[in-house]
């Protein structure tokens, strides 16, 4: 058995972030393929928000092993206000000074054969390009997502500290994956030289974890009897999910007949910007349409994915080369999806794929407006498009951890 030492931030306990899932599900199925995960996370006392949900899902005898990390903006900062440099690359920047000498520690102790660390914390990459530098083991760098983008970080220094980021991670790591094409494509242009060491890893779901949600045997239940229920699972960022454009498309159809009172709750669970619903919701007159729910348990949250008439991705055209990672959870719970995102990006791909083809512009509430009231018909008719089962099931988490392991199998010349 070979060992990767795992540099993660989000790792349970943390809560609200399904980014969590991606390492968690990597440590539980690494081992099938030969490798022992020894994980570097951050202290508790970093996370906004902790939860032991998923304690129980890490495997028992996995080495765990917590570095001391505050968040700039909730520790060290006077009066609501801190010093730029105390929160670039990001808020956790603290972390890396003990996760460093956490990991020298790990790498003398363990003998790790990889390294491996993952964005969206940026320091997770500093960390482990000063442990690939100070061992000379082989790094795989794990952006999913892509760092530097035009306008993002919206801040010039931070922009720039990302830059330099990614700019090392690229020519020092032999590994960089991302979880979508687009943005391997994107990156395979922004360098070319290491071009082909840069791989799409997608995001997944974990099959246990579902069939743990529901007990078996139960029967679906509705959510709101009488009602269509449109569920939204997780963030409503206001730039990169601006549900402007939806509310202002059901109140037009609220307005015409279109929506008849108590026949459509659209849900949004753990939105965490309720307020910016609620107000959008009393400007367009819906809000008897629109349900805000506080976050629960990951397995509860898949339960009531499983139970929802339809579900709802919301995910705007500045975040083409991204997929929500909750998008492979709403194909295992094999219901329809209505998708509000550019045709042209790697969501609306992804989900053409699968068989998922209700689609419209999220910008657009003429093209919602369209499409909406044929997908609420055809699920009250029991006709709805559902996702194909080839597609769902090459979405598991232990597939995409089989490629992982190949990947650390190549890098360590195993």
């Amino acid at each position: 058995m070979h060992r990767v030492l795992m540099i993660a931030y989000h790792f349970p306990p943390l809560a609200g972030s399904s980014g969590i899932q991606r390492t968690l599900r990597f440590v539980q199925h690494l081992p099938k393929f030969g490798w022992e995960p020894l994980v570097l996370s951050a202290d508790p006392r970093a996370y906004e928000r902790t939860s032991d949900d998923l304690i129980g899902d890490i495997p028992p005898n996995t080495m765990v092993r917590r570095a001391f990390a505050l968040d700039t903006a909730r520790h060290l900062a006077i009066g609501g206000r801190y010093i730029g440099a105390m929160a670039r690359p990001d808020r956790w920047v603290s972390w890396k000074f003990a996760a460093v000498r956490e990991g020298l520690r790990m790498i003398r102790e363990f003998k790790p054969q990889a390294i491996w660390s993952t964005y969206p914390i940026a320091t997770a990459h500093l960390i482990g390009a000063e442990l690939q530098r100070r061992s000379g083991l082989p790094w795989l760098a794990d952006f999913r997502d892509p760092m530097a983008q035009d306008g993002y970080p919206a801040d010039p220094l931070t922009w720039r500290s990302f830059l330099a980021i990614e700019q090392h991670a690229l020519r020092m790591a032999r590994f960089s994956t991302f979880t979508t094409p687009g943005a391997a494509r994107t990156y395979r242009q922004r360098y070319p030289a290491t071009a082909e060491r840069v791989v799409v890893l997608e995001n997944g779901y974990d099959e246990e974890t579902f069939a743990t949600a529901v007990p078996a045997g139960e029967a679906r239940q509705a959510l709101n009897p009488g009602a269509i229920t449109l569920l939204h699972s997780g963030i409503v960022y206001p730039a990169e999910r601006d549900p402007t454009q939806f509310f202002a498309a059901l109140g037009r159809l609220k307005a015409a007949g279109a929506i008849a009172p108590g026949s459509l709750v659209v849900r949004f669970r753990a939105a965490v910007h309720d307020d910016l619903l609620q107000s959008l919701a009393a400007r367009y007159d819906i809000g008897d349409l629109i349900d805000c729910q506080p976050p629960v348990p990951y397995r509860q949250a898949l339960a009531e994915m499983l139970a929802a008439d339809g579900l709802l991705v919301m995910q705007a055209a500045n975040c083409n080369e991204q997929i929500p990672a909750k998008i492979y959870e709403y194909l295992r719970a094999n219901r329809p999806i209505l998708a509000l995102t550019d045709p042209l990006g790697d969501t609306a791909a992804t989900l053409r794929q699968a068989g998922a083809t209700d689609i419209a512009r999220l910008d657009s509430a003429d093209d919602i407006s369209q499409i909406l009231p044929a997908f609420l018909e055809a699920i009250c008719a029991g006709r709805a498009v559902l996702p194909v089962r080839q597609a769902v099931a090459d979405a598991s988490r232990e597939g995409r951890t089989a490629q992982l392991a190949r990947l650390l199998d190549v890098a360590s010349g195993r």
